[in-house]
């Protein structure tokens, strides 16, 4: 198992990774990082657990945003697929009835030539 040193708040943490993920493990420490200097940019040194709490809530409300958009869009993906079923269906149907139609009118259009074959032709 890898380990990688993480700086959050001018402090570094050691924290162990599975092979390959040191470079993800500290971008999302870096990425911490920025929640809590945004914070105490903005409240000053109000306590390194208190602006560590408040970048996490930050980062879990930003999570829950993405999991609502997310499920918004994998909804509208289902209703997509749900309406390219029914139009290929719809577009099955209506295809068999034209090929229907045009059968009917080959068969009326062999009559009629039947029956002009069978008249003589009159002369002028």
């Amino acid at each position: 198992m890898a380990s990688v040193s993480v700086l959050i708040n001018g402090k570094n943490y050691r924290m162990a990774c599975e092979e390959g993920q040191e470079a993800h493990l500290v971008a999302l420490g870096e990425r911490l990082d920025a929640y809590v200097g945004q914070l105490r940019g903005s409240f000053g040194e109000i306590g390194d657990q208190r602006l560590t709490v408040m970048a996490g809530v930050m980062v879990t409300d930003e999570l829950v945003e993405m999991e609502r958009k997310n499920k918004a869009l994998q909804d509208e993906v289902d209703a997509l697929k749900i309406a390219a079923s029914t139009s290929v269906a719809e577009l099955g149907s209506a295809e068999q009835e034209a090929a229907q139609g045009i059968a009917a009118i080959a068969e009326r259009l062999a009559g009629l030539a039947g029956k002009l074959a069978a008249k003589p032709v009159p002369r002028k």
